[in-house]
């Protein structure tokens, strides 16, 4: 009931920002903001500032956890590889209008790796550059994405809205190719037009509308081996989660977007309050920021 709620006033929220002077005034107030902020961005090495750079033109980014080097890695990969087995196949409880068996919080407890590798003050350096605001670590998602015919939800072509900018990593757990399930986008100045075009605000749209306005031929497939890393800038281009049709899709989400956003819309964590209560004891205060702020 408390979450209906929540979501019901992110409606209310969202048809108030629709007004233009409310909308010039949030815009306004916006663009302070990152001009206040801008003092106190951490500095990113060269390396990083291209995949900065490629994220503000491409919308999307593809590398790969070797070639990222972070310290930590070895330690996630051994989890996620644990934790694979434990996430149910379809034929054991999953239901028949479901495509996706997220791993749960006390499975994630067992492994805090791998929430705390979304911590890692060099993709919060990237991150935090990329918003321009101070970061909002909204958690991490383990999932098992199950080939069948079913097309909703994550499966059709969306924008996240929740912010003006949303940034998700993305590592992939098995082989991904056009028949596994990539994760999928429209380029950034494409993805403006459709909006444009659709009076885009919010909300889930399918193949056979979205093929009135682009050409197949358009969508972009991010394919990859096992450790392939995606960072998408979702709150600007249109993307969805393709259908897997030869075999299921293990990945890892980890999601971000502002703390001043956050304050006024629900946007919840992917770990209950006290799970993490318990993952942030030994964590500096800067970290500890960017889950309780």
């Amino acid at each position: 009931m408390y979450k209906l709620m929540q979501k019901t006033r992110n409606k209310i929220l969202k048809k108030i920002d629709a007004i233009p002077f409310i909308r010039y005034q949030e815009n306004l107030a916006y663009q302070t903001a990152v001009k206040k902020h801008i003092t106190k961005l951490p500095l990113l090495s060269q390396v990083d500032l291209d995949i900065l750079e490629n994220i503000n033109k491409k919308g999307v980014v593809i590398t790969s956890l070797e070639a990222l080097g972070i310290p930590s890695t070895p330690d996630i990969l051994v989890a996620a590889q644990n934790l694979i087995p434990q996430i149910p196949s379809p034929n054991i409880s999953v239901q028949k209008d479901e495509f996706v068996v997220h791993a749960t919080s006390q499975q994630i407890m067992e492994y805090p790796e791998i929430f705390l590798w979304g911590l890692e003050q060099r993709l919060l350096n990237i991150v935090e550059n990329y918003l321009g605001l101070p970061i909002s670590y909204n958690g991490v998602y383990f999932r098992r994405d199950i080939a069948n015919k079913i097309e909703q939800g994550s499966r059709l072509w969306h924008i996240d809205r929740e912010d003006r900018k949303i940034i998700k990593i993305i590592i992939y757990l098995s082989e991904t190719n056009e028949h596994t399930g990539p994760f999928q986008y429209i380029p950034p100045d494409l993805s403006l037009e459709i909006a444009q075009a659709l009076k885009y605000t919010s909300g889930y749209i399918r193949e056979s509308k979205m093929r009135n306005f682009i050409s197949p031929e358009n969508y972009k497939s991010c394919t990859g081996s096992v450790g392939t890393v995606i960072f998408a800038a979702t709150g600007s281009i249109f993307h969805r989660g393709k259908l897997p049709i030869n075999s299921d899709r293990f990945a890892m989400f980890f999601d971000y977007s502002s703390r001043r956003q956050k304050k006024r819309y629900y946007m919840a964590n992917s770990l209950p309050q006290q799970d993490l209560l318990m993952l942030s004891q030994n964590l500096p205060e800067h970290k500890k920021q960017c889950i309780f702020y």
